[in-house]
């Protein structure tokens, strides 16, 4: 395993793994395994409340019974809190990020002000209350600067206000994805400056993802198709932090009766192991493994390696 490349399985500790994150946890084994990679597991604990008592160690008995087991030792986010804090240093040096009051309410009161109820999902984009200071208030939150990055950054480091640059242009973030092609963001009228570190002292996922992937010399991120609208923020964080970007690949789902993406949100039953092969076979079929492949396999290792040579469907 000397090719360059290393892949990422990360769950999140708040269940068991189900139908959807086999899917996920498979495809990141197939590809490192196909570019003669490593292959790791981070367990990704950074939002402590919602982590249930014993969830990693569940997880990795579930991954070690479908044979996909980790070239490294597994690391977990929550002991990783040093690294984050010199990420949102450093931002906060070069003026990229910066301390918020505003409370939910208050996001939401200022859109209605606006008569703008502009909604992403069920979350309000950021109107950028903060951007140019707290005015007396108390920091409750950080948040990166979607607009007029390199600009802002000069301003800050001369000491000059912010405000100045509210009228520069939005930026775009471009990538491209192995399975979904060309893909784009208007990154500030689309998402507004997101959250770093939350009002709890909890980081945030984005930040924490993209300084873990970082340090552990991630190249090829794998993941299920749900988490691709999460690239064009993390792509925005690895530029301002001057690390690698890696290459993406966003699997397709697992769907509930309803069509709506199977989770542990909407009641999605842990994964039933005591028939590993099977389960195994279900999520290669949603990966377009020809299911001939591996038909005679009796044992997990079997299953594996006789699918292995048929996972080149999206190439780099």
């Amino acid at each position: 395993m000397n090719s360059g490349y290393t892949g990422r399985f990360a769950p999140s500790p708040t269940g068991p793994l189900h139908a959807g994150s086999l899917v996920a946890a498979l495809a990141s084994w197939l590809d490192a395994r196909a570019h003669a990679g490593r292959w790791l597991v981070r367990i990704e604990d950074v939002d402590t409340p919602r982590c249930v008592p014993g969830g990693a160690d569940l997880i990795l008995q579930q991954l070690v019974a479908c044979g996909l087991v980790p070239d490294e030792p597994p690391v977990w986010q929550s002991h990783r809190g040093a690294l984050y804090q010199a990420a949102l240093d450093q931002l906060l040096d070069q003026g990229q990020a910066y301390p918020c009051a505003c409370s939910r309410k208050d996001i939401a009161d200022a859109w209605a002000a606006r008569g703008l109820p502009h909604q992403r999902h069920a979350e309000l984009v950021y109107p950028g209350t903060c951007r140019d200071g707290l005015h007396g208030r108390s920091a409750r939150a950080w948040r990166f600067r979607t607009t007029g990055n390199e600009s802002n950054r000069a301003v800050a480091l001369a000491g000059r206000s912010l405000s100045a640059t509210k009228n520069i242009a939005e930026p775009v973030i471009h990538w491209h994805d192995r399975r979904l092609g060309a893909q784009h963001q208007a990154l500030a009228t689309e998402v507004g400056d997101f959250v770093l570190r939350r009002a709890d002292g909890l980081w945030a996922y984005q930040l924490a993802v993209v300084v873990d992937d970082a340090q552990q010399g991630v190249t090829h991120v794998v993941r299920g198709e749900d988490l691709a609208d999460n690239t064009p923020r993390q792509i925005a964080l690895q530029r301002a932090l001057g690390l690698p970007l890696p290459t993406y690949l966003h699997t397709p789902l697992v769907l509930g009766a309803h069509g709506e993406k199977l989770s542990k949100q909407n009641g999605a039953q842990a994964l039933d192991l005591s028939q590993p092969l099977q389960a195994l076979a279900r999520a290669g079929q949603v990966l377009g493994l020809p299911a001939n492949a591996t038909a005679q396999a009796r044992t997990v290792g079997a299953w594996l390696e006789a699918a292995l040579p048929y996972w080149n469907r999206w190439p780099d």
